[in-house]
Order: C-alpha cells, then sequence, then structure tokens
C-alpha cells in the first residue's frame, strides 16, 4: 500500500446519507477478482442514466469539484460486506473518505486498502459540506500522525479517531502481511523464549 501521513486536497461534497455498498459499486460489476478497473463504475447508477449517458447533476460530473476527499453524508458504506466498495473508491482516486458515521465492514474494508475513512460529528459534517459546496476551491488537509482534519480558510477543524494499529499500518504503506514481516525479529525473539 502507499503511504499516507498528510494530505492536502480539493473535496468532493457528496450530501447524501445513507449511501450503501450496493450504490458505491452495484452488483453487476463485481464480477472481476482484481482490484483495478472499479472506479470506472463507482456510483455508475448515479454518475450515468439508464441510457448510458453522464448525468451532469451529479457531483462527480461536476468539473468544479475535484480532488482525492470524498465528503459523504452519515452512514456511508452500509449494506452488503463487499470489499469492491472500497476497491471502487480507491481506484476512482479517493484516499480519504468524511462522513459522520461509517459501516463498520466498509470501514475495515477502507483500511486495510489504505483508503482513511475519517469519523467527524454530525455539525462538523454538516457546516463542511455546506462550505465546500459555496467554495469548491476549499483545501483541505488530512494529518494521519496528528489524527485532524482542517480546512483553514473555512475556519474549520476537527480530531478524529483512529486504531493505533491501522493507523501503524498507514503511515508505514504495511497491509498485515506487510506489518508482520516488518516485526519479524520481535516476533522470532518472543518465540525463543516460549518452552513447549
Amino acid at each position: 500500500m502507499e503511504k499516507f501521513t498528510t494530505l492536502q486536497s480539493r473535496a468532493i461534497p457528496l450530501h447524501i446519507e445513507n449511501v450503501d455498498t450496493d450504490q458505491i459499486i452495484p452488483a453487476r460489476f463485481l464480477k472481476a477478482t482484481d482490484r483495478k478497473g472499479f472506479g470506472d463504475n463507482v456510483f455508475r447508477d448515479w454518475r450515468y442514466h439508464k441510457d448510458g449517458t453522464i448525468n451532469h447533476d451529479f457531483v462527480l460530473n461536476d468539473p468544479k469539484f475535484t480532488g482525492s476527499i470524498l465528503v459523504a453524508g452519515d452512514n456511508f458504506g452500509c449494506g452488503s460486506s463487499r470489499e469492491h466498495a472500497a476497491w471502487a473508491i480507491t481506484d476512482f482516486g479517493f484516499k480519504v473518505v468524511v462522513s459522520s458515521f461509517f459501516a463498520d465492514i466498509f470501514k475495515g474494508n477502507a483500511l486495510n486498502n489504505g483508503l482513511l475513512p475519517i469519523q467527524v460529528t454530525e455539525t462538523f459534517l454538516e457546516t463542511l459540506l455546506t462550505q465546500i459546496e459555496k467554495h469548491p476551491e476549499t483545501i483541505i488537509e488530512v494529518n494521519l500522525e496528528n489524527q485532524t482534519i482542517e480546512a483553514k480558510d473555512l475556519g474549520l477543524s476537527s480530531h478524529f479517531e483512529i486504531d493505533p494499529y491501522k493507523k501503524t499500518c498507514l503511515i508505514n504503506g504495511y497491509d498485515d502481511i506487510d506489518y508482520l514481516v516488518n516485526n519479524i525479529k520481535l516476533i522470532e525473539a518472543f518465540e525463543s523464549q516460549k518452552t513447549y
């Protein structure tokens, strides 16, 4: 995985609550097992009309909104446990998703795939969404080491929680296997003390 320490980016406001994994990546696109290419169909049924033409009213198709941070409504990633939802979001280019609540399985899948889910208060989220909609050029800074998200120009700042193990993995670009391999000497030392 790519290392994650800090990120400065514009953001895309998805002002919709209860976004489920079938809306993130519809089931008909789950045939592949490779992580690549899922970004082409992220939010497919919202980004495109049924006839395949682009839905210019959907925020991801609005050229004034760009960036690698998705700011979404409450209860993001609910529904089925498909890991493909995290794959699709990261393959599209997002590195961070901000919401006031994440489904547990989605949150775990996101962290396992290098996507940082940042949970903030409902008040902070609503203010951030509204301000990004008014000021699309807003730069948001995410500092994983300090566990802060900040929009300095808007005077907004918040602390967020993250599992210490997952924080270590993201900062170092480790998946679970990488973490074990990089601690092999500690593991061997611990094993050498065991008596069987």
